[in-house]
């Protein structure tokens, strides 16, 4: 029976206060690791962030935060993923709106004929 890996998983040597961590995430790369680096760094309470992929063979990455005033980098985590999730859902939406290829693809993907 297979062992199931959570998500995130915060990496030992996190300060006490959790100001400080270094979070695993699992069955990631540099796409969702620079698009969240980006959306972690917009906050000013985020002293310092960045990510590593350890090696090209393992899957997941490393995102390392340092917050101002003792607070809690688990917090601006879970509030930039959630920034990041309404930015991609708004791309979403306008390109649906606004792209004929989603708007065919809304009104549920009839078949497109190239015209010569």
């Amino acid at each position: 029976m297979s062992t199931s890996i959570p998500k995130v998983q915060i990496v030992p040597g996190t300060s006490p206060d959790e100001s400080c961590a270094t979070f695993r995430i699992h069955d990631e790369s540099h796409t969702i690791g620079n698009a969240l680096r980006w959306m972690l760094m917009k906050n000013p309470n985020v002293e310092f962030c960045g990510y590593s992929v350890p090696h090209p063979s393992e899957n997941f990455i490393h995102v390392r935060i340092q917050m101002y005033n003792d607070l809690s980098s688990l917090d601006a985590l879970v509030t930039a993923l959630d920034d990041l999730d309404a930015v991609c859902t708004t791309i979403g939406d306008t390109y649906t709106k606004t792209s004929p290829i989603g708007q065919i693809r809304a009104m549920g993907g009839a078949e497109l004929t190239l015209i010569n």
